[in-house]
């Protein structure tokens, strides 16, 4: 079992802290959200995680002493959306989790042995432009929809593909890329189009397990609440 983590983004909403540090590795609670995820996945196994980096990429070069990481860049993460991030590690998706690298995780939930594709969804309230998770009684996931001002659960970030569903992702992905119409693309856009010809279901957890933190406002009030917790 692999784990992909997207840490290549610039995290530009996130200055003056990101300034000089990626996003993942700013601290939270004293720890970088990125180094964080790593040990979580090594507590359940994963012994092949992949960092694929772009922005300030030297900064992450600690982490293949420290953790044994593969360190993989992205030199167009200025230009394109993940969706480019992801074609690059493209092989190692079958039977891998893949993690925003800017979610703090407040515990491990993460399963040790996963046997389908999931996405590990908390519900969420008071946001914009989120992607709202529609399943049936099965779990099982038959839509994704951009949605706002609702309580639902949302993508979170984190997610597991099976080795056959990650397959046919990847073909997807190629398409997607070879056509050269992706520039406005994640890499969730593919998963979204194709959701009808994949078995993806809701892995729920709680709503305080995993934040995403994309400005100054999202990392005090989160910095606040790990103080309170």
């Amino acid at each position: 079992m692999r784990a992909i983590l997207l840490a290549a983004g610039m995290g530009t909403r996130l200055r003056p802290l990101t300034l000089t540090t990626p996003k993942s590795l700013v601290p939270v609670n004293g720890k970088p959200m990125l180094e964080i995820q790593i040990e979580y996945l090594q507590e359940i196994g994963v012994e092949e995680i992949i960092v694929v980096t772009g922005y300030l990429q030297e900064k992450f070069a600690y982490l293949a002493e420290k953790y044994g990481v593969t360190l993989v860049h992205n030199d167009k993460y200025d230009v394109y959306n993940n969706i480019y991030t992801m074609y690059l590690v493209k092989d190692y998706l079958p039977g891998a989790y893949v993690i925003d690298a800017d979610n703090y995780l407040t515990r491990n939930f993460l399963l040790p042995n996963p046997q389908r594709s999931m996405y590990f969804s908390a519900v969420k309230k008071d946001f914009k432009d989120e992607w709202v998770i529609r399943y049936d009684e099965n779990l099982k996931i038959y839509e994704l929809e951009i949605c706002s001002d609702v309580e639902d659960y949302i993508l979170c970030g984190i997610s597991f593909w099976s080795k056959e569903d990650g397959e046919y992702i990847v073909g997807k992905l190629e398409e997607a890329i070879a056509g050269g119409n992706f520039t406005d693309l994640y890499w969730d856009n593919i998963v979204k189009d194709n959701i009808g010809s994949l078995n993806v279901y809701l892995q729920k957890i709680n709503s305080d397990d995993s934040y995403e933190i994309d400005s100054i406002e999202d990392y005090h009030r989160v910095q606040e609440l790990v103080k309170q917790s």
